[in-house]
């Protein structure tokens, strides 16, 4: 079964961090750009950062720019999002995702394309 499933979300204070994971089954990500989007209640899916198949490349929304961090390991098949200093704004779920021979920038930016979606986990901050 080709599939995406998060975890490490939950509960956590504002200026808190979290790490999520992101593992892949069934295929392997040689071929993927890779990265998290987040949907928060009542607003559209949007692209919190990307990296290139080969860690050569990063893309990070500017909300996210020197909290986040993104990692990707493609032998172990996993991709991680740390983040630090969250605040109440961080609230959504977020979703893995993976398209094939992408371009970093685009994929983030514009959420096409993608091959292929994670179920989500929840991330909620609150005090």
């Amino acid at each position: 079964q080709v599939q995406l499933v998060e975890s490490g979300g939950g509960l956590v204070q504002p200026g808190g961090s979290l790490r999520l994971s992101c593992a892949a089954s069934g295929f392997t990500l040689d071929d993927y750009v890779v990265g998290w989007f987040r949907q928060a209640p009542g607003k559209e899916r949007e692209g919190i950062s990307c990296i290139s198949i080969t860690d050569e490349s990063t893309y990070y929304r500017d909300s996210v720019k020197g909290r986040f961090t993104i990692s990707r390991d493609n032998g172990k098949r996993t991709v991680h999002l740390q983040m630090n200093s969250l605040i109440v704004d961080d609230t959504a779920v977020y979703y893995c995702a993976a398209q094939f021979r992408s371009a970093v920038k685009p994929m983030c930016v514009h959420g096409m394309d993608i091959n292929l979606w994670g179920k989500g986990t929840l991330v909620t901050v609150s005090s």
